[in-house]
């Protein structure tokens, strides 16, 4: 993680990391203003607050309640060496906690992070550098050369030289990435977290049977994302992209809606307008894109080559975030690598799809099978000594498709997770779904598995298999763990040998698709300088339902982010018919403005934690529509999860509006004892909310240029990063 510190007054600093700012100081005897506690202060609460962590962690996997659990730490200090201490962690336990959960809770602060990171010892590397936003590599592990490097199934390149090379591209771009944390629970299963430093919101997940595997995993998926521009899905660019000479890549094209709004010609084909207007109800206004929101300069529409003809089809870049998420992308060491990856995902997600909603039982993998594999044997082994049944299925639907599935149930809880990979190997599909089970979770966080179901209903909302398409948390049917399979078990091979495998492996998963009657095409992005490529296969490759064009899509942002963002601007007049089109929408009141509008806000403020419902409240407060602003603080208080400020502020608010609406009812007879409950400050924003001197409380003035929104404004500099890189590979001047 990296920290940026700035030098405050006197000796007073301020560190920043995400989107927290945290502010030492030095005791007076030391020179400071003790407004703060020391740097020193802050190390030693960290240990603390970590160890209390895992108490809490162990006892809410338990449903073990915290309440009567005290902890605390002293520091014993050696007389002789003061660097030498001793952090004695104490804790109190009420009488009714078993000896087995007190032993657990004990074992489980030995788990601290803080502690383990004291007792190994970390290494401080402190260097002058030119520019701290250069760099961008140092932040990764060292990869050792080591002859002709790792060689691993799929990849065309050793891994160390893939880590170089994509570690290069990144640092040409000017991305400093950063490793925020590893996990390997079992033999043979890694998988890491990494980042934009400077853009935490820009960020990946590799998986891998070892750590070499997962960051060559982890980087591969970062540059696919920048080249697809998925890192900045449904987000805001801001004028100035906007109105550039490109806004998405340089050989997009705008097309203009025809009359009555009608979906333009020269954009898309018949096949996918069959798919995704068969009755005739999409408008050229449903595609407009909410990157740019330039609704006057038409459908922002991008070139994909139909591999059946070598033929150019424009698709409107709204249909592609809006169907897709990030099915089909991937980067390589080579076009026919990123081909393969790009094609077992597809694979993978749409068999998937098919085997859960269809609530297929399938077959095991016959342990003389699982033998020939005995990396992938110790994972799972690791996983049932840790107390989780694993059964090992073949998804291949009877040796069509190149899917594995690796399931994990928990008998604490109950809970199932069904995971899922594909790759023309039979061995890499295996290991691929039990990487992705274990990407990013520990022991714990297979406590939070849904458990099974009979009711089909469940499994086959289309929700769920957004959920699946995610991190694979959604519902699974109980049909699915029956003994009698659905199809027979298929030792399954669909790899090639030699330098061209990959080229002979990706022309065999095209073939599938062919004699599937599907139509494929395909994206090359090249000029970031790695290769990536994105491959849509409509009617098969979705994520989301088609209906979501019509329905649900991510462009309503463009009925209401101006109005949002200018909202302390606004007259009376716009204010009412801003909350009038929030009406008519008929969006559920608990959806988020930052997701609405498409702008991230820090997540820790009134912004970042605004709903449709709390938006309603504060433009009713504001217009003095006093009666639908108490219904909607009602509902605030009862259902809204916000922090424990803005709850206490809603209820000084309630009980403000209460008096206001009752004419026998004065304030100045309450006044002192709301004061006394609520205090000062919260009621001076309560009042002057009713009496019009406080408008829109806790939202801090915004417009369309964006003004102090840091964390918006960071993840725009990156993009900005990746457009700058466009225009130079196109020859053009931005």
């Amino acid at each position: 993680m990296e920290i940026k510190v700035n030098f405050l007054d006197n000796l007073r600093l301020e560190a920043k990391f995400d989107d927290f700012t945290v502010v030492a100081d030095q005791p007076i005897r030391y020179k400071g203003d003790g407004s703060a506690p020391g740097p020193f202060d802050y190390f030693l609460a960290s240990s603390a607050l970590c160890a209390a962590y895992f108490v809490k962690l162990y006892c809410n996997t338990r449903n073990i309640s915290t309440d009567n659990i005290r902890l605390s730490q002293n520091n014993i200090v050696d007389p002789e060496n003061r660097y030498k201490q001793t952090f004695k962690i104490q804790v109190e336990l009420p009488a009714d906690i078993s000896a087995k959960d007190r032993q657990g809770i004990l074992r489980s602060i030995e788990r601290c992070t803080v502690k383990k990171a004291v007792q190994t010892g970390p290494d401080f590397v402190i260097e002058e550098v030119e520019n701290l936003d250069a760099d961008a590599q140092a932040l990764l592990m060292p990869i050792a050369e080591s002859g002709e490097g790792t060689r691993v199934l799929g990849k065309d390149l050793p891994l160390e030289q893939t880590i170089a090379n994509m570690s290069g591209i990144l640092a040409e771009l000017g991305m400093k990435i950063e490793i925020a944390s590893w996990r390997n629970i079992v033999p043979n299963v890694w998988s890491l977290h990494i980042r934009d430093a400077q853009s935490p919101m820009c960020f990946t997940n590799g998986k891998g049977a070892t750590k070499e595997a997962a960051l060559a995993s982890a980087l591969g998926e970062f540059i696919e994302r920048l080249n697809c521009n998925f890192f900045y899905n449904d987000q805001f660019w801001g004028d100035d992209i906007a109105d550039a000479r490109f806004v998405h890549y340089p050989n997009e094209r705008w097309f203009k809606p025809g009359r009555k709004d009608a979906l333009p010609a020269g954009m898309l084909d018949e096949y996918c307008l069959q798919i995704y207007n068969p009755d005739g109800e999409l408008r050229g206004s449903h595609l407009i894109d909410t990157n740019s929101g330039n609704e006057q300069r038409g459908i922002c529409s991008l070139p994909y080559v139909r591999q059946s003809d070598g033929e150019v089809v424009y698709f409107p870049s709204n249909l592609i975030e809006n169907l897709f998420l990030s099915n089909g992308m991937s980067a390589g060491n080579t076009l026919a690598e990123a081909q393969v990856q790009c094609l077992s995902e597809i694979f993978e997600r749409a068999v998937k799809r098919e085997i859960l909603e269809g609530e297929i039982a399938l077959p095991d993998v016959p342990q003389q099978v699982l033998a020939k594999y005995p990396g992938i044997l110790a994972g799972i082994q690791g996983l049932e000594e840790q107390g989780f049944p694993v059964l090992v299925k073949d998804a291949s639907l009877g040796g069509e498709y190149p899917v594995m599935c690796v399931t994990l149930m928990n008998p604490r809880t109950g809970g199932v997770f069904a995971s899922f990979g594909a790759h023309p190997s039979f061995e890499v599909a295996l290991e691929r779904s039990l990487t992705e089970l274990l990407q990013g979770r520990s022991f714990e966080g297979l406590n939070d598995l849904p458990q099974p179901t009979f009711e089909s209903q469940a499994v086959m909302e289309p929700n769920n298999f957004v959920e699946h398409f995610i991190d694979s948390s959604g519902v699974v049917s109980w049909r699915f763990f029956s003994a009698k399979a659905d199809y027979d078990f298929v030792e399954w091979d669909f790899s090639s040998q030699g330098e061209s495998a990959n080229a002979e492996e990706a022309a065999t998963l095209f073939g599938i698709l062919e004699g599937m009657g599907k139509e494929v095409y395909m994206a090359v992005y090249d000029d970031l300088g790695a290769t990536a490529c994105r491959i849509l296969v409509p009617g098969y490759s979705e994520v989301y339902p088609v209906e979501d064009l019509i329905w649900d899509n991510t462009n309503k942002a463009l009925f209401f982010r101006e109005d949002i963002l200018n909202l302390h601007s606004l007259d009376d007049d716009s204010l009412q018919a801003l909350i009038e089109r929030l009406e008519e929408s008929e969006l559920d009141d608990y959806t988020d403005i930052p997701t609405l509008i498409g702008i991230e806000f820090d997540d820790n403020t009134p912004w970042g934690k605004l709903t449709i419902l709390e938006l309603k409240l504060l433009i009713h407060l504001v217009l003095k529509q006093f009666d639908e602003a108490k219904e909607l603080v009602e509902t605030f208080l009862q259902f809204n999860d916000n922090t424990v400020e803005r709850g206490l502020f809603y209820q000084a608010l309630n009980v403000v509006l209460e008096v206001q609406l009752d004419d026998e009812l004065d304030l100045q007879h309450y006044e002192t004892n709301f004061r006394r409950m609520f205090g000062n400050e919260r009621m001076d924003a309560a009042i002057g909310s009713v009496d019009g001197n406080v408008r829109f409380y806790g939202l801090t003035p915004t417009s369309m240029k964006l003004e102090g929104l840091d964390r918006h404004q960071r993840l725009i500099d990156t993009y900005n990063k990746l457009h700058a890189a466009r225009a130079r590979a196109a020859g053009l001047s931005q």
